[in-house]
């Protein structure tokens, strides 16, 4: 990728004009000038190298020495759009935490229930979000403030900001609350008003772009390793024992590829990145059979977005009210399908179907999404206090970075075949060896 590819632009409100109350002694300050490079990878950017061009890259996340506000001068908004994941609340205590103690900005305003809290008549008033009003809620899962899905009225969104005398707007969410972030700087910016709005990735998938691993989605993965030992264990104990488990990921199967990997008792991950045709010689039907007459057993994983083209044709397709294609249940599906043919076979089956997917969003964060939650939200106040606006924190090689939300949102992350994780689940799975004629291999589980 050029340098002139990836979208750099970042919006400021204005200068600069006060110091940061941070102590000098104890907090590293970050330069305008440090940049972080888009690839590690010394082929990636040998070109520019060669023709003394800056390879791509993004600015690097922390704190400034000046900041736009002044001390206790940012009234800041938090809303929090889209599916539930681990951690949500920690982010929002860890926004409150900055703003407070680091900043002295103790007027937090927390809009309930997504962006519908922004509209002229919201479902529920904002509520004052203090230090204290996080007592207990580090143990409970899903988000203090409620979510929502679908687009709202921009207009009404923003005179709500300012109905509220908010200047910063804190959007945690994932695609389509970027989206939404969006369209309201974008507008933000046409009337001249001078809120920032700066955004925290949140997606239970890990499908957002120049974000390496999102907060919640090690917690899922943990969750979803505890199915997968109920299935592997269900398979075993009788003959031609399928356990058979669905987990999360819409486009993107890296929930189900990271606890593939994570529990090595799966013989075949199933992803929407790859499809794999149900029948023929080849196809995933004979590779289960092929693998049961070899083992006795075996474990699938399948990830929700699997297989629709299975499903359903275009014409059958809805939308939700995010405009989200709704998913046809391939779980089901797939049992039946793996049903029919070993019976059309006439060969002994026993399928359990263990479905976790949204018991494994549900659950409080443990330990290291705990401490990305908050390094995620203390890097948000950071930008937002610079008077930094239209912004989405990333990280990409192990440092965290100021990304464009146009660029944030222009190309989803995927899985592709050539990448790393793909061959490693191909390696531990070994479940090419089934799916395409082959030759017995040894030392598989």
């Amino acid at each position: 990728m050029a340098a002139d590819e990836l979208d750099q632009d970042l919006r400021r409100l204005g200068g600069t004009d006060h110091d940061s109350p941070l102590a000098a002694e104890t907090t590293r300050f970050v330069s305008d000038s440090c940049r972080i490079l888009r690839s590690a990878q010394s082929a990636d950017i040998h070109e520019d190298i060669r023709d003394a061009r800056m390879p791509p890259s993004f600015e690097q996340a922390g704190p400034r020495a000046r900041l736009h506000f002044a001390p206790g001068q940012a009234q800041a908004g938090i809303v929090t759009c889209g599916g539930i994941c681990p951690g949500l609340n920690n982010v929002i205590r860890a926004l409150v935490l900055t703003l407070w103690h680091h900043y002295r900005c103790e007027d937090v305003l927390g809009f309930r229930y997504g962006y519908t809290g922004l509209t002229a008549a919201p479902p529920e008033p904002p509520i004052p979000l203090t230090p204290d009003a996080f007592v207990g809620a580090m143990s409970r899962g899903g988000t203090m403030l409620g979510t929502s899905r679908g687009p709202q009225d921009i207009d009404e969104m923003i005179d709500s900001l300012v109905r509220h005398n908010r200047n910063v707007l804190f959007c945690v969410g994932g695609d389509g609350t970027l989206r939404g972030a969006w369209a309201i700087e974008e507008r933000l910016r046409e009337r001249g008003l001078p809120i920032s709005v700066v955004a925290v990735p949140k997606t239970i998938d890990n499908d957002i772009q120049h974000v390496e691993r999102s907060f919640g989605f090690t917690t899922a993965v943990d969750e979803a390793t505890r199915a997968i030992t109920s299935a592997h264990f269900e398979a075993q104990a009788t003959l031609n024992g399928v356990g058979l488990v669905k987990l999360m990921g819409r486009h993107a199967g890296y929930i189900a590829a990271a606890a593939t990997l994570a529990r090595t008792d799966v013989n075949f991950c199933l992803v929407p990145e790859c499809p794999i045709p149900l029948e023929g010689p080849g196809g995933l039907l004979d590779a289960i059979e092929r693998r049961l007459d070899r083992r006795r057993h075996a474990v699938l994983v399948v990830a929700e977005g699997f297989g629709q083209d299975l499903m359903l044709g275009d014409s059958e397709r809805e939308l939700d009210a995010s405009g989200n294609v709704k998913l046809a249940d391939i779980g089901p599906f797939l049992k039946k399908k793996i049903q029919e043919h070993m019976a059309k076979k006439q060969k002994p089956l026993s399928l359990k179907y263990i479905d976790p997917s949204y018991m494994i969003r549900s659950v409080p964060a443990r330990g290291f999404d705990a401490e990305l939650c908050h390094i995620f939200g203390q890097h948000a106040v950071h930008a937002a206090m610079t008077g930094r606006s239209g912004l989405m924190i990333g990280h990409i090689n192990q440092h965290f970075v100021h990304v464009p939300l146009p660029e944030a949102i222009r190309v989803p992350r995927r899985i592709r075949t050539t990448d790393p994780i793909w061959q490693r689940v191909l390696e531990a799975t070994g479940q090419n060896s089934y799916l395409q004629p082959a030759t017995p291999v040894r030392g598989q589980h």
